[in-house]
């Protein structure tokens, strides 16, 4: 019996904005730790008997090389599957498990969503191996997280509890309003829905195929003409012919064979700041308080600052979150409804919800420190070892200065090194890139000028990160 963990890492996070952006979703942050939650997520197995080293990440394009980078930095190897785009959660665990199959398809699959908190990991190893003994029947397993209150937020799970084994689903439940919520957890029949899962592969597949056989047909056929490299890339065609749906609603609903683990392992979704502080350390005054933050009788805030110093006075269950270009303030009660913001801020084009004023690269990172008509002043910090892109702009030319380390330019035929406070410009036209073979991180400020200054402005001649003819 082999256990191979698939993370779903697509979501957006929007109700954790501003810190969540959808170009910097909150799995690849570290919400609770010194470890972002995907990593977090990719190391809940480790020292448990069974699980491979490896581990599969489904994810979208625009954030493969964080994620990659993300495992690296944790020594996690790993099978990251781009999706076309999303479809929910039946079609992107149909891909994982059609990947399985191919080697064995009796291998387990542990579904986990990579932006979720457990406290007890012992509780939950201990839950998955539970999972596992009905998962190698041909059981199709889901875990009910043991409510400790009457949650309006959650889904829930019906069973009826024996211990802790695993026991027939009587129904799945949409969200309740309180005064249902209150006699679920009242009656101890209802769990909340982790959205977690173990089934082997081709016992999903072998449902999937009888409950949803377009969804199977087109994932079949996706994963038949991939491409492999770096990513494995299913083919877009085929993929985006599949219906969306949930995993619940496609198959769990309608399987007789779904068991459910109930789990009481410290679980959270962290689907919010009040969630959030909720798992985070708090003082006497119940305030969680991080970054350049004084406050004043203050009682059960959450403050968040980034780039600058924070102040409250006579605040209470208030939520506080300052990055370098946005600030969000919110009521705890009110936290849920942060998504109403974003959507707002999507409605009139504004970029702070995509992305963060510092975007990370696959080389490093740019900081836009300012950005008016005409002009556009970053500072870089590109990786040892890192190269950009060979390329040009149609509409925009760059003065480099290097602050910190140094840098290797290509510019047009010619190709020098710069040191500290050295400097070079780069005209409308001419074919530049910056590389770093030195040992240290190179930090270079660029000021763009021109008629038109966006990141599309770009043509990719060559590029070590398979992005070359792409403009994005």
């Amino acid at each position: 019996m082999t256990i191979i963990p698939v993370i779903l890492s697509g979501g957006s996070g929007t109700r954790l904005w501003p810190a969540s952006r959808s170009m910097y979703p909150k799995q690849l942050l570290p919400l609770t730790g010194d470890n972002t939650m995907l990593q977090q997520t990719a190391q809940r197995l480790n020292g448990m008997a069974d699980k491979t080293n490896d581990c599969m990440v489904i994810c979208n394009e625009a954030h493969r090389f964080l994620v990659a980078e993300q495992l690296r930095a944790i020594e996690q190897s790993a099978q990251v599957v781009l999706e076309p785009e999303g479809r929910n959660t039946a079609p992107a665990v149909a891909l994982a498990a059609f990947l399985a199959a191919e080697t064995d398809p009796d291998t387990l699959l542990l579904v986990m969503p990579a932006d979720h908190v457990i406290d007890n990991v012992a509780a939950f190893q201990a839950a998955v191996a539970i999972g596992c003994e009905a998962a190698t029947d041909g059981k199709l397993v889901t875990f009910g997280i043991v409510p400790t209150r009457p949650e309006t937020g959650f889904g829930y799970v019906q069973a009826t509890p024996d211990g802790g084994s695993a026991v027939a689903v009587k129904s799945f439940v949409e969200k309740p309003d309180r005064a249902t919520a209150e006699a679920y957890v009242s009656g101890g029949e209802h769990f909340w829905n982790s959205g977690m899962f173990l089934f082997g592969a081709q016992t999903y597949l072998n449902a999937l195929e009888k409950l949803a056989p377009d969804m199977f047909s087109a994932c079949k056929e996706s994963i038949r003409n991939r491409s492999d490299g770096d990513f494995v890339r299913p083919d877009s065609d085929s993929f985006l012919s599949s219906p969306k749906d949930s995993i619940d609603y496609a198959v769990m609903e309608k399987t007789d064979d779904a068991l459910m683990v109930p789990m009481d392992a410290g679980w959270s979704d962290v689907g919010s700041w009040a969630a959030l502080h909720d798992v985070r350390d708090s003082d006497g005054d119940g305030n969680t308080i991080d970054g350049d933050v004084y406050t004043h009788d203050c009682k059960g805030v959450f403050i968040q600052a980034e780039s600058r110093l924070v102040t409250a006075v006579g605040l209470e269950d208030v939520v506080i979150v300052e990055t370098k270009d946005s600030t969000l303030v919110v009521s705890k009660d009110k936290a849920q409804d942060v998504k109403a913001i974003v959507d707002q801020l999507n409605e009139q084009g504004r970029a702070e919800t995509n992305l963060h004023r510092q975007v990370f690269r696959p080389w490093g990172s740019y900081d836009s420190l300012e950005n008016q008509e005409g002009f556009q002043v970053k500072r870089l910090v590109v990786k040892p070892g890192a190269i950009l892109s060979l390329q040009k702009h149609a509409h925009r030319a760059e003065h480099w200065v290097v602050v910190q380390g140094k840098a290797r330019i290509t510019k047009n035929e010619e190709e020098f090194d710069l040191g500290v406070n050295e400097s070079t410009y780069i005209a409308i036209g001419d074919v530049h890139r910056i590389a770093n073979p030195f040992d240290a991180d190179a930090h270079i400020i660029e000021v763009q000028c021109g008629d038109y200054l966006g990141e599309d402005d770009i043509v990719r001649l060559e590029d070590n990160y398979g992005r070359e003819g792409t403009n994005t």
